[in-house]
């Protein structure tokens, strides 16, 4: 436990040194003190802002000399229900509040004061369990809203359950874009085409090599991808297994490891880190929180040709000691800036990170 800020920065900068990155990368603190930090967001003005799980805060970050480091944090909201998804558009920060959207208008203007929010949704399931929530926007501008499942393993009355929605901001409408979806805690959108990626955690009490956790893929509306039936791409639910319709769902575009807990994910669209890295994904596994040796506490970088994973390989490790099975940070959230620096959040270590590359470093 951290007692003071600067205990806290000493200890933080002294674990990022045991952080492991590609040959040519840096890693360094961006912000500290961001207390159960999880999705992120960038304003059009470059504000940083941050949902929480556990605290019910939201955040606002500013680096106002531009040195690559936060020097200014401001609190955005407080009390709400879990408030983990956030996202920018058209110069407002919306927040996924379990059971709500709210939308905070003009907010970069008014980040010393906030607005009330408004609420464009407040009839989204309430179940706290898989509850919390990782929005993003599509280039038409409809927020999509994952929606899990209230349960380890189960099949809800409520069909909104197991699935990810598709809301139209201005009318408040909301359609059911994909199904058959335990828990994802991250959505991207393919820069080129405006698909959907996303992660899945799957089931837990399979053992600790069973399920793997997934990367899906949705490249139209309608999709099932399995769940509670179907588990990666051929693991059929030892409860719910019998009724599994195989031809009819969507498989994962990749299979990970067993309880990793895949959570962030986005596309590298800039031009600074190597050329293997463009219009592929970094995506965060915060952790296991069962597995007998725990997996998972790194950023992996997961390569694409034509919508087809070639390949999957570590991009940061460190945060979890092998020999002591023991983590200090667990990833959440991957958000690309401007300047084609990548920041990742840790809502263990109640930090974000700042990742850039430079020949040099080599």
């Amino acid at each position: 436990m951290f007692l003071t800020i600067a205990g806290f920065l000493l200890s933080s900068q002294l674990y990022i040194e045991e952080l492991v990155v590609p040959d040519g990368f840096k890693i360094e603190l961006f912000a500290s003190d961001v207390i159960n930090a999880r999705q992120l967001a960038l304003g059009k003005e470059g504000t940083i802002f941050v949902g929480t799980r556990n605290e019910g805060k939201v955040y606002a970050l500013v680096d106002h000399d531009k040195d690559g480091r936060a020097d200014k944090q401001y609190l955005i909201d407080k009390n709400l229900n879990m408030p983990s998804g956030i996202a920018f558009r058209d110069g407002s920060l919306y927040v996924a509040a379990v059971n709500k959207i709210l939308r905070y208008g003009n907010i970069e203007k008014r980040l010393a004061k906030p607005p009330e929010p408004v609420v464009l949704v407040n009839n989204l399931p309430d179940e706290t369990h898989h509850g919390w929530k990782a929005i993003e926007f599509n280039a038409d501008g409809n927020l999509f809203i994952p929606i899990g499942v209230p349960c380890n393993i189960c099949i809800s009355e409520d069909k909104r359950h197991g699935t990810i929605l598709e809301l139209d901001t201005e009318t408040g409408r909301t359609t059911t874009y994909a199904t058959g979806i335990r828990n994802s805690v991250g959505l991207a959108f393919h820069p080129d085409d405006d698909t959907l990626w996303f992660t899945d955690n799957g089931r837990d009490w399979l053992g600790d090599n069973s399920p793997p956790d997934e990367i899906n893929h949705a490249h139209s509306s309608g999709l099932n991808f399995g769940f509670p039936y179907l588990h990666g791409n051929r693991t059929l639910d030892p409860d719910y297994g019998e009724q599994a319709e195989i031809g009819d769902y969507t498989l994962p575009a990749i299979e990970l490891g067993a309880h990793v807990a895949p959570l962030g994910l986005a596309f590298y669209t800039g031009k600074v880190f190597p050329e293997k890295y463009h219009s592929n994904l970094i995506v965060t596994e915060h952790g296991s929180w069962n597995r007998s040796d725990k997996a998972g506490y790194r950023v992996i970088h997961v390569q694409l040709d034509d919508n087809k994973v070639v390949n999957v390989e570590p991009f940061i490790t460190g945060w979890l000691n092998k020999e002591e099975d023991e983590a200090w940070g667990r990833p959440v959230d991957v958000l690309m800036l401007p300047d084609g620096s990548l920041l990742i959040s840790d809502d263990y270590a109640d930090v974000i990170y700042r990742v850039t590359y430079h020949e040099n470093n080599r």
